[in-house]
């Protein structure tokens, strides 16, 4: 099973509902298995930045499990995250994988607050 679109749809619902419960506006990006955008929301008055981090943490999210790895393996060595000269791939906190199966299907990400709830606004919203 591939991330398709009324999947992805269905996961960023859940995630736009649980922010405006707590009265937040957030940026969700919604990805496929291989890290290509299925379909992406910026809430108004989400700050402008948030939707390129959103995407850039949902297309992280989908590398294979060792390129989930590269930010501390980049803080720990001093190397810089454009060592792997993918300009998407980024180690801020808020993207998650989605499996299914076992399978990578596809990942989430979700900025516009800070790095804590846009971890657990995630996690809470593929589940």
């Amino acid at each position: 099973m591939t991330m398709n679109l009324q999947l992805a749809q269905s996961y960023l619902d859940h995630a736009l509902m649980l922010a405006a419960g707590r009265g937040k506006k957030i940026a969700v990006a919604l990805v496929d298995d291989h890290g290509e955008l299925v379909t992406y929301v910026q809430k108004d008055d989400c700050p402008f930045p948030a939707g390129v981090v959103a995407q850039n943490k949902a297309h992280s999210a989908a590398r294979p499990a060792e390129h989930r790895q590269l930010p501390a393996w980049a803080k720990a060595t001093g190397k810089n995250m454009g060592y792997w000269t993918d300009p998407k791939l980024t180690g801020i906190p808020g993207g998650l994988p989605i499996e299914a199966a076992g399978r990578m299907m596809g990942a989430i990400g979700i900025s516009g607050l800070s790095e804590t709830e846009n971890g657990e606004l995630a996690e809470l919203a593929i589940t």
